[in-house]
């Protein structure tokens, strides 16, 4: 490493340790531009959903108005009066609306890993802004936990405890029959009343790229990979080889593992995946005891179609749980520890 870039990366440990300082300064930067960001859909009649239209998108827009001025408000607040205790409450609740527009960014990202457009890109943008303020809300009302500049030693790696692997095991094997359903498909298998040339037809006319149909027709389903990826994600934070690159890495082994590269999907994961499945489980039991009705889409009845959607939710809620509580588990896990300073005045 050259002097200059030990300099450069010197500068840059040094401006990051003082996030405290400007990231209620970041927070109300983001908030003046996500309010702009609604306007311009109101005032241009934009639809924030993929099926809204007309005054529905335009109250959307509004809406995201009201949010991003709120979270002006509360930031600006911060930077002139510092972090008190109301502003810390009405800073969460902004976090926590921020957090429920941004629900479903996943489903977009996995929709683009796979090759596929997404259903709007301004709604996209829109939850792709609402989930970068939703961490720099987050920030800003954690600002004070931690003293600018303050150093914490490195904790060494460790494993979760027992009860939060076991949690891993549920998230693991709770994917493995949507997995198997998955890989039948592609394989071009029958299950549910469809068979793999059904779903690759039905893929191909709802937009699926030529990468996915390729991958489909190699017999490996795009989405069962994600899921062995997912499955990956998991044991990471609940293993010492999260923390620390293994000797398989390569040229990263020994290394230590940045916190934010298994926390920022894991956080994205959990904030789509556990709410999406537990509404969808919840919904199921409706159908399943006969309070609904559920369309049967492109399978031949509506009890595959509720089949298909059980294997889909439970594996969704089960690991969206489990992958909550790992995080969780990492995030405390991975905190630096804190040091002792003793005065010489």
């Amino acid at each position: 490493m050259t002097s200059t870039e030990r300099t450069m990366k010197a500068l840059w440990s040094a401006w990051w340790q003082r996030w405290p300082r400007w990231v209620a300064w970041a927070t109300m930067l983001w908030a003046v531009l996500y309010a702009g960001f609604g306007l311009a859909c109101a005032l241009s009649e934009t639809s924030l959903l993929y099926h809204g239209s007309g005054s529905g998108a335009s109250g959307l827009g509004w809406a995201v108005v009201v949010l991003g001025a709120l979270g002006a408000s509360v930031s600006g607040a911060v930077v002139l009066c510092g972090l008190r205790p109301p502003l810390r409450v009405l800073l969460w609740v902004v976090c926590g609306l921020a957090g429920i527009t941004a629900f479903s960014l996943l489903m977009d990202v996995i929709t683009l890993m796979v090759g596929q457009g997404v259903d709007s890109l301004v709604s996209a943008a829109n939850k792709a802004l609402a989930a970068v303020g939703a961490v720099l809300l987050a920030a800003t009302a954690r600002s004070d936990r931690r003293p600018a500049g303050a150093a914490g030693a490195v904790r060494a790696p460790s494993a979760a405890p027992q009860i939060i692997q076991l949690a891993a095991w549920a998230g693991t094997l709770a994917f493995v029959p949507y997995a198997a359903m998955k890989l039948v498909w592609a394989s071009g298998g029958t299950f549910a009343g469809i068979t793999g040339e059904e779903v690759l037809a039905v893929s191909e006319r709802n937009g699926a790229s030529g990468i996915f149909l390729t991958l489909v027709s190699w017999g490996l389903d795009p989405t069962a990979l994600l899921a062995a990826l997912g499955v990956f994600l998991l044991w990471g934070l609940v293993r010492p080889w999260g923390q620390v690159f293994p000797r398989w890495t390569l040229f990263l082994r020994g290394r230590r593992v940045p916190r934010w590269l298994p926390l920022a999907p894991a956080l994205l994961g959990a904030a789509t995946l556990a709410p999406y499945g537990v509404v969808g489980v919840g919904y199921l039991v409706l159908v399943t005891a006969g309070a609904v009705t559920m369309r049967r889409g492109d399978f031949p009845s509506s009890g595959d179609a509720v089949l298909v959607g059980w294997i889909g939710m439970v594996a969704f809620a089960v690991y969206g749980i489990a992958l909550t509580v790992a995080a969780r588990s990492y995030w405390l896990r991975t905190r630096p520890a804190c040091r002792t300073i003793v005065s010489t005045e």
